[in-house]
């Protein structure tokens, strides 16, 4: 029996880190889109993103809204109003902000921390890995997030110490929101068994889709409309492309690989999403990794790996998302 049971622990953990590489690697491509039209603001990019997604949403769910909607409580949908807003609208125009200000290795350093906060958080959770013991793994990320940002920081790529600082509150300002993101997000997957990830995924499209049009007239007030029909038509090329590949397929690997590990392991894996958007930002600038880069990758490599090793001589019971 325990055999069997180590057995389905194996292939539940190869399944989630499988889940949470493809996540960090269609979630990295959201690194390169404030890069591809720096003429649009955050606002603009988080609307057209959001846009596009709450339309695909509406379009797949639609078949089966009769049968989802009587299963979605008050308490729900109340939900998936602050996770839409705090994980998706808020910090998408964060992390654009700085990612157009501060540039993407200043960004990429700080939203590296993600693991650390979210591992931090979820270690209060019932049944969790001890902070004690997840040191080791939370050292490696820490380095490795110092190294991935060191150049940025200590060399404004802007050239402006002010607007390099400005940014960096920005991506500060993404960590904090998305943390909180993470931690509400997992807890809801584990109270809600009876919505399927797949569903909660669209459910979370709609209701960011919803928030994207009560801001047109906002965006339209305050950031007239200025751009030539080319711009558009890559404007809304990119929005389509990272709303599919981010919003549909990413945050569907994500909520599967949420149930699938334990709290303080969903914190470790968001350093794929780091490490991918490292990848698409050498290929985006055509160079190769600086060695002291090369050096963060194998950090945050080992500090996934040292997390993984130390969940799996943690007792089979706290393997689990825990329900609160």
């Amino acid at each position: 029996m325990n055999i069997v049971r180590a057995a389905g622990n194996e292939q539940r953990w190869a399944l989630g880190i499988a889940c949470g590489m493809g996540a960090g690697a269609l979630w990295g491509l959201v690194f390169l889109a404030p890069a591809l039209v720096r003429d649009f603001s955050p606002l603009q990019l988080a609307i057209g993103r959001y846009l596009a997604y709450g339309i695909i949403a509406a379009a797949l769910i639609a078949p089966r809204w009769r049968a989802i909607v009587p299963s979605i409580t008050r308490r729900d949908w109340f939900a998936l109003a602050w996770l839409s807003l705090a994980g998706n609208t808020l910090y998408y125009v964060l992390l654009s902000s700085a990612v157009q200000t501060g540039g993407i290795a200043m960004t990429s350093l700080v939203i590296g921390f993600m693991p650390v906060a979210v591992t931090i958080v979820g270690s209060r959770d019932k049944g969790a890995v001890s902070l004690t013991r997840l040191t080791p793994s939370l050292l490696m990320c820490i380095a490795g997030a110092v190294c991935i940002g060191w150049q940025a920081v200590s060399a404004p790529a802007s050239g402006d110490a002010v607007r390099q600082l400005v940014g960096l509150f920005y991506a500060i300002g993404a960590l904090v929101v998305w943390t909180g993101y993470a931690v509400g997000n997992a807890r809801c997957l584990a109270r809600l068994d009876h919505v399927s990830v797949h569903d909660w995924n669209l459910l979370t499209g709609l209701v960011t889709g919803a928030q994207a049009v009560v801001l047109i007239p906002l965006t339209i007030a305050l950031e007239p409309v200025r751009h030539a029909t080319a711009a558009w038509a890559q404007f809304a090329a990119v929005s389509v492309v990272v709303a599919v590949a981010a919003s549909i397929l990413g945050n569907a690997l994500w909520n599967r690989m949420s149930r699938l590990l334990p709290l303080t392991m969903v914190g470790q894996m968001i350093l794929f999403e780091t490490l991918f958007a490292l990848l698409y930002g050498f290929l985006w600038e055509r160079r190769w990794p600086l060695p002291l880069e090369v050096a963060a990758f194998g950090l945050v490599v080992a500090s996934v790996l040292i997390c993984i090793a130390v969940h799996r001589r943690h007792p089979q019971d706290a393997l689990v998302p825990q329900r609160l």
